[in-house]
């Protein structure tokens, strides 16, 4: 039986290559989909936030299965990590299911060009920021960060559309804590910026992750988003004490 986060909403998911990717694995799973939407014409459509989360996870999984398959292989050590990564992040119910799911499309040959063009077109920017970050804690969830893993991250950002400075600001919040220069990569700014340069961009990337920017994905998403907020606080705060700035 398939859990109803998937057959009520995986929407723009079953077009294009995404949609080519879950396909019909889950039996009746696309006939379940179709008359969800048919269903839901008469209402609006389904547009709500319940959507734009689940569109998420189905967008989530996908480039899950892809690095997973990016050194080659898919071990089970990686398996686990990530069936550990969803139950904290999304309960036992949707895990169990996306599990399933993520077992099929680890059977499948992942085109990530595609599959990132089809997201840019059906997502925000902040919705791919977070989705690049969720991305990056599953592939540092074991303590280690392989180099076949660290390309693909690179070649999902750039296919996302994420700018280089965004993506040099994700990649350090996961930097070792010995990195001298993290938190200003953190802030996106070089360690010779002045201190009201500090501050400015402080405020920018306070409102760039702030948890309200991906409200509407549901309270697992602001929880990452807090995460993340924290971050940046924590890089600012770092350098303030470091210059003694006031």
């Amino acid at each position: 039986m398939v859990n109803p986060w998937i057959t009520g909403a995986l929407g723009w998911a079953f077009f294009g290559p995404i949609g080519g990717l879950f396909g019909y694995a889950a039996g009746s799973l696309y006939n379940a989909v179709q008359r969800a939407n048919t269903q839901a014409q008469g209402g609006g459509g389904r547009s709500g936030p319940d959507a734009a989360r689940n569109d998420f996870i189905a967008s989530l999984l996908v480039l899950t299965a892809a690095m997973m398959k990016a050194d080659g292989a898919a071990k089970k050590s990686e398996l686990n990590v990530v069936k550990q990564f969803f139950s904290l992040q999304f309960g036992p119910d949707i895990t169990r299911d996306a599990l399933q799911m993520l077992r099929e499309l680890l059977k499948k040959d992942i085109p990530v060009g595609p599959v990132c063009a089809q997201i840019r077109v059906h997502m925000n920017y902040s919705q791919r920021l977070a989705l690049l970050h969720f991305l990056y804690s599953i592939a540092h969830a074991d303590g280690q960060l392989h180099p076949a893993e660290d390309r693909l991250l690179a070649r999902l950002a750039a296919d996302l559309g994420i700018r280089p400075a965004d993506i040099r600001s994700i990649a350090a919040m996961f930097a070792p804590t010995t990195d001298p220069d993290a938190d200003y990569r953190v802030l996106e700014v070089s360690p010779n910026a002045t201190d009201e340069e500090i501050r400015k961009a402080y405020r920018r990337m306070s409102m760039k992750h702030h948890p309200d920017k991906v409200a509407h994905l549901g309270p697992e998403f602001q929880k990452t988003a807090t995460a993340k907020f924290q971050r940046v606080s924590a890089a600012y705060a770092n350098i303030k004490k470091s210059r003694g700035m006031n």
